[in-house]
């Protein structure tokens, strides 16, 4: 399986990382140019951007067109791809953990990573795999599995409005989800959390942004969080909100220094 790296052209560090890490796993990758907010398309002042639950950053718009083009790029082709952003961390594992769910039928989406909060999956864990179904995420989009037809159902869903890459992800209840348990990723800004030493810094540029000081949508805002909550209580009785850890052997990442 291939993985796409999403990187801006000034993130030499970030790139040189993934390239080391990537090879140590055997994983054979491509780099993904990152969107800017001077290469935006649509341009940052277009009515499309206008369409989530808030006004977004322009490095959110960049960053949400960057994983669109991660998608448009699957969506033609025939095979799985995983797709990082350039500051994520792989386990030791991650590559025998896709060489076995690659094969598998009926999934759009596994997601590698955990940030710590808890997420509602299926009690019972996948009979080939250890994943679980995904219910409902709440953040996170530094490492994800997505399939052809996952790709193409994300494309639609964001053909007329846009939102924040991961909470797209985490809205997309057409895709059938699947969360690797233990999780098999983290990002750099999550080392700390788990006494782990981050390889190179971690500084994000979305951070540094202000936001936009125009009022957000609250019925928007509104209409989301009701949906997630009806979707919780219909899972309920074959799932659980559960607090998915990293795996063991994350300390062991070939992308830590040594």
């Amino acid at each position: 399986m291939k993985a796409l790296v999403i990187n801006l052209d000034t993130e030499t560090a970030r790139m040189a990382f993934q390239a080391a890490q990537l090879s140590a796993l055997g994983l054979a990758f491509e780099r993904l140019e990152a969107a800017t907010p001077a290469t935006l398309s649509p341009p940052a002042d277009a009515r499309y951007w206008t369409g989530w639950e808030r006004p977004l950053r322009q490095t959110e718009m960049a960053a949400f067109a960057s994983h669109r083009a991660a998608w448009e790029r699957i969506a033609t082709g025939t095979a799985p791809m995983l797709v990082l952003e350039d500051d994520a961390l792989l386990a030791p594992g991650t590559a025998d953990f896709l060489e076995r769910v690659a094969p598998l039928a009926g999934i759009d989406h596994i997601t590698l990573e955990t940030r710590g909060r808890r997420k509602l999956v299926a009690r019972r864990a996948h009979p080939a795999a250890p994943m679980r179904r995904l219910w409902q995420d709440r953040t996170g989009a530094a490492a994800y599995l997505l399939w052809p037809a996952g790709a193409r159902k994300l494309l639609e869903r964001t053909r007329r409005r846009p939102g924040l890459a991961d909470a797209v992800l985490c809205a997309a209840y057409d895709l059938s989800s699947w969360q690797a348990d233990p999780a098999l990723a983290i990002q750099l800004d999550q080392c700390a959390a788990h006494g782990l030493t981050p390889p190179i810094p971690t500084a994000s540029a979305i951070g540094r942004e202000r936001r936009p000081g125009k009022r957000a949508y609250p019925l928007r805002r509104l209409a989301a969080q009701i949906r997630m909550g009806v979707r919780q209580l219909a899972r309920l009785p074959g799932a659980e909100r559960r607090l998915i850890a990293p795996t063991p052997d994350m300390a062991r990442a070939p992308g830590l220094s040594p």
